[in-house]
């Protein structure tokens, strides 16, 4: 059974990419940033973060002092957040931290949340996405997940035909649309997930209020 820490638990990764969404401003995504080995910017998301260690994109939106940095890909087929992946995995970076990935246009939102399932299923990567409310990992089979009494779960079905869940207010099931699992709740330190195939889970930083008296 693979195990899923708590984010602040999470210890050495590999790298950050930071997509050209809305720059983070909660204290776990920053300090994820700060703690990164390597950073990886998609193209304008350079201009948040001018230190980033490498630009991968088209280029289009690099200041011209930043240049250097540019590994510049111009097709078209993948968006800058795939390229950007494919770039840290040719140097042997796997453990792949994404932020900024959400916010602003609500299609590349959900564009870049389902990609992270691309990325774990085709590419071997070991994806987290990060906004300022929770995160997104993606798990197969039977999994334990850390967690808190209260904390907000979410699950996303990407192929199971069986799901079923431990410690979790209402139990899972292989659901078929993507809003039926939805807003679920942590009742101890961890829960288990069972599936027959991948999904998507999403645990917020903090509890609900009112799950808490």
């Amino acid at each position: 059974m693979k195990k899923y820490p708590l984010i602040n638990k999470i210890g050495s990764f590999d790298a950050v990419i930071l997509a050209h969404g809305d720059f983070p401003q909660a204290e776990i995504p920053l300090e994820l940033l700060r703690r990164a080995p390597f950073v990886c910017a998609c193209d304008g998301a350079v201009n948040h973060y001018p230190q980033a260690d490498v630009i991968v994109g088209d280029g289009d939106s690099v200041p011209e002092d930043l240049r250097n940095r540019l590994i510049q890909i111009d097709e078209q087929e993948d968006n800058d957040l795939t390229k950007a992946t494919r770039y840290c995995l040719s140097k042997g970076m796997r453990r792949i931290i994404y932020l900024g990935a959400t916010g602003q246009r609500e299609d590349h939102t959900l564009g870049n949340i389902s990609l992270i399932v691309r990325y774990a299923l085709e590419l071997d990567v070991e994806p987290l996405l990060a906004t300022d409310y929770g995160w997104f990992v993606v798990a197969e089979e039977e999994s334990e997940f850390a967690s808190f009494k209260g904390q907000q779960v979410s699950i996303f079905n990407m192929g199971c035909t069986t799901l079923a869940s431990e410690e979790l207010r209402w139990q899972a099931y292989p659901y078929r649309q993507l809003w039926q699992g939805t807003l679920n709740e942590a009742t101890g330190s961890s829960f288990v997930l069972k599936g027959n195939g991948p999904y998507l889970v999403y645990r917020t930083y903090q509890a609900k209020e009112t799950a808490l008296k």
